[in-house]
């Protein structure tokens, strides 16, 4: 496969994962802007990640976005039904 393919390709993927990244982030602030009791893990830092990638300062690399992606993204689905089942 040629190497601009490639690249337009790992662009889509980043995108993707990027969007969904921010849609959580600004569930998340919605969230705790009607209730700041309830408990998310990393609430904070869902937030500021959103406004880094939406706004562009600080930007965030891919190895971040696939670390949270890994390993935050799953937690945050159990912490989500958990709080969906009460």
């Amino acid at each position: 496969m040629e190497k601009e393919i490639k690249v337009w390709l790992s662009d889509i993927k980043q995108a993707i994962s990027e969007r969904n990244i921010e849609i959580i982030s600004e569930a998340v602030n919605r969230i705790l802007s009607q209730n700041p009791n309830i408990e998310i893990t990393n609430s904070r830092k869902i937030v500021d990640t959103r406004n880094r990638i939406s706004h562009g300062y600080d930007s965030v690399s891919d190895d971040i976005i696939w670390a949270i992606v890994i390993r935050d993204i799953p937690k945050l689905q159990v912490e989500i039904h958990a709080l969906l089942a009460k």
